[in-house]
């Protein structure tokens, strides 16, 4: 029989196991390749040699490929578990920001701590609830209770678009909600068009025009807002 602390420090272990199999799916899908211990450590906030530790016993488990010089990547079964997590994720930003509330900056945080502590049959009720969304609050896709992907619209970076075309924002990269926050404050929100009026080559910053403001965004913002052309 398990003491209340060694359930505790399970929890935990299964915690932790959950989000670097949703870090390693961010990055195998976004950049379609193995990510290194180094690069997950960085974002964890945590040693190379605890990131190492785990990846090891990701491996063993059948969860991840791991090579040491090489980096990690999902197997079928590490897959299955982390679009579990990001769907569970996605769904409850959708639910906190649509039903409750929330504001666009608070909701990631708090699907943050959720995503870890719902059964399947509390997702399955707010995914019917919300009528099967497509899209998280961040431009996102919300993977299918089966596994599958939806496929959304190709965008591009705004910092990739050209000067005197309109476009839609459809996606924010945020990891944290830093971005969100700062977008919240100028009035800038996921589906608003703007006009690029300008590219300044000195520092790459792009100059935006949207309900009459007209901004100068630095290059980091502009590569982290992504766009489909409205023209």
């Amino acid at each position: 029989m398990l003491t209340f602390d060694s359930k505790i420090c399970n929890n935990m272990t299964s915690i932790s196991k959950e989000n670097y199999l949703k870090l390693i799916f961010a990055h195998n899908e976004k950049n379609n390749q193995f990510v290194t211990t180094s690069v997950l450590a960085h974002e964890l906030e945590i040693s190379n040699a605890a990131t190492s530790e785990m990846a090891k016993k990701l491996n063993n488990s059948g969860f991840v490929t791991y090579q040491k010089y090489k980096g990690i990547e999902l197997t079928k079964k590490g897959k299955k578990i982390a679009l579990d997590v990001v769907r569970r994720h996605r769904l409850w930003e959708l639910f906190l920001m649509k039903v409750l509330g929330l504001s666009w900056a608070e909701v990631h945080d708090e699907a943050e701590r959720l995503e870890h502590i719902s059964s399947e049959k509390l997702i399955d009720r707010i995914d019917a609830f919300l009528e099967f969304p497509v899209l998280d609050p961040h431009g996102e896709p919300i993977p299918t209770k089966n596994g599958k992907m939806p496929k959304i619209p190709k965008s591009i970076k705004l910092s990739e678009g050209q000067v005197g075309n309109r476009y839609k924002i459809t996606k924010v990269e945020d990891a944290g909600n830093n971005l969100i926050s700062y977008l919240s404050r100028i009035g800038i929100e996921l589906n608003q068009t703007l006009d690029i009026i300008e590219k300044l080559s000195f520092d790459n910053s792009v100059i935006v025009k949207y309900e009459g403001n007209e901004l100068s965004l630095s290059e980091k913002v502009a590569n982290h807002l992504f766009i489909i052309n409205v023209n």
